[in-house]
Formats: structure tokens, C-alpha cells, sequence
């Protein structure tokens, strides 16, 4: 998939499924059920013992049916690991330059970590085709992505952290290009019980308020 075509995807799905589990087998049943709640893009973080081998699972079974990424990417030597094993987007907790460098060096989308008007900015000045903003919630929420947006307009921002059913239409009502979603839809407990149906009807609830938001349903 072309990074424009992978960017396209992630803003006109916008939402981004955080997979965040204890094995690799865990990531690919929550993969499944995210696909199966008709969320095509997912992103599995580097936390998640395996996490290459899941991806590159995740990676086969799918191929372009699905945008996948890889999270919690740390620094450059991953993020190439992670391209290698099928990840087409890349997301960082906080600003690396020389993560984003090598991101646009093979052409793929790279969302790096910011909180703060000075990392947005360097961030985006950086070559970020998008820019995460973490920890969201912590800070305000939706009335901080409004605040940002304000300078910004320009910049495609994704929150982070504080994103739910109850709030995840008023970060878009902010100007939220996308919105990424980690234990509200991927629940620990009900992958540790085996209750994937679970997380596939929260991913159809999600996918409705973004629908609904954008003027879709």
C-alpha cells in the first residue's frame, strides 16, 4: 500500500484501534475482532511480547483489506524491524526526529507523540504526517485539541488517551483529524476471556459515532 493511500485510509476510517495484549496469538484474535466491528486499521504496539510476529500474521491474513501499524515505536532500529514485518504506519509515544526521519525515508506514514504547541509544530515541521497527541485526556480532552487546532489548523492532529464512547464525538466536533482508542475498545478482560465478540461490538459502536459525527448514517 502507497503512503498516500495508507494516509487516506487512516483520515477516512479515523479511528485507530490501539492492540495492546499479552501475546502475539491475544493481538491477532483482537485484530480479528476489530476487522470483523468493520474498523479496517489497527495498530499493534511494540509492548505486546512478539510483536513483529503478530504483525507479520496480522500483515498475511489481511494484506491491504487492512491498514496496519505499529505503536509504542521507540526509535528508528523498530520502526524498520516493524516495516519489514508488514506494518505500513508508525505510531511514537513522544517526539524522536530521527524516528520520523527514517519513516520518511521508506515512505511510510509516521504519527509521532506530542503534547505540547512547541512539539506540534516541531513535529509536523519534521515531515509527521500526522501528529498523536498524548497524553489527551490528561490535559483537557477536546477542549485542549480545539486549543491547538486554533495555531494549527493546518495540522492533522489524532488524541490520544481520553477517547471513549462518551468523547469520542467532541473530539472531532474540535477539528480531530482522527481518534485513537486503546483499552475502550480493546478491553484486557475480555480478551484474557476469550470474549472477542465483546470488542467486536464496541469497534461497530465507535465506527457509528464517527459515522454519525462526519455526517455519514
Amino acid at each position: 500500500m502507497s503512503k498516500q493511500k495508507t494516509l487516506a485510509a487512516i483520515l477516512d476510517i479515523g479511528i485507530i484501534p490501539i492492540v495492546r495484549a499479552s501475546s502475539p496469538q491475544t493481538a491477532i484474535q483482537a485484530a480479528e475482532a476489530i476487522y470483523r466491528g468493520g474498523i479496517r486499521a489497527v495498530e499493534i504496539t511494540m509492548t505486546v511480547p512478539g510483536a513483529l510476529k503478530a504483525l507479520e500474521k496480522v500483515a498475511d491474513e489481511f494484506g491491504d483489506r487492512l491498514t496496519l501499524g505499529a505503536g509504542t515505536v521507540l526509535d528508528p532500529e523498530t520502526a524498520r524491524s516493524a516495516m519489514l514485518a508488514g506494518a505500513e504506519f508508525f505510531v511514537t509515544p513522544a517526539l524522536k526526529l530521527d524516528t520520523i526521519e527514517i519513516c520518511r525515508r521508506y515512505s511510510k506514514v509516521i504519527m509521532p507523540g506530542a503534547l505540547t504547541p512547541t512539539e506540534v509544530q516541531t513535529a509536523w515541521e519534521s515531515g509527521a504526517d500526522l501528529v498523536k497527541i498524548f497524553p489527551c485526556g490528561n490535559v483537557g480532552g477536546a477542549k485542549y485539541i480545539r486549543a491547538l487546532k486554533a495555531p494549527f489548523p493546518q495540522i492533522e492532529l489524532v488524541p490520544t488517551g481520553g477517547v471513549n464512547l462518551e468523547t469520542a464525538a467532541d473530539f472531532f466536533k474540535a477539528g480531530a483529524s482522527a481518534v485513537a482508542v486503546g483499552s475502550e475498545m480493546v478491553s484486557a478482560q475480555a480478551l484474557a476471556e476469550g470474549k472477542l465478540e465483546v470488542i467486536e461490538e464496541t469497534a461497530k459502536k465507535f465506527l457509528a459515532i464517527v459515522n454519525e459525527v462526519r455526517g455519514k448514517s
